[in-house]
């Protein structure tokens, strides 16, 4: 499966779309929007995962990654993951960082 990638920033919200696989060979493509929704201000980054099928273990690097470059006071949430993605950012205690949204 493919992988894409996309960012859009409105009202303080930084929203980025993931389809496909987010692994080793496609973070960094994710890593590049994390910094251009962090320059953005943004308060708030939405990350849209319906269409995310898997989440390895580079994957969820760059889910930490977003949390340390967006900072402290800014809301991130994963928003529609399928139970295998969840499954892997609640087993690794990640959703205490993350709020985990059901689309």
């Amino acid at each position: 499966m493919s992988f894409s990638a996309t960012l859009s920033v409105a009202d303080d919200i930084a929203t980025i779309v993931l389809t496909g696989e987010l692994d080793a060979s496609t973070a960094p493509r994710f890593h590049d929007l994390i910094d251009d929704a962090a320059g953005s201000g943004a308060g708030r980054l939405e990350i849209r995962a319906e269409q995310l099928g898997y989440l390895s273990s580079a994957g969820l690097r760059s889910l930490v990654f977003a949390r340390q470059k967006m900072g402290d006071d800014v809301r991130i949430a994963l928003v529609g993951a399928a139970e295998p993605v969840s499954r892997t950012i609640r087993l690794a205690g990640f959703d205490h960082s993350i709020e985990l949204i059901d689309a």
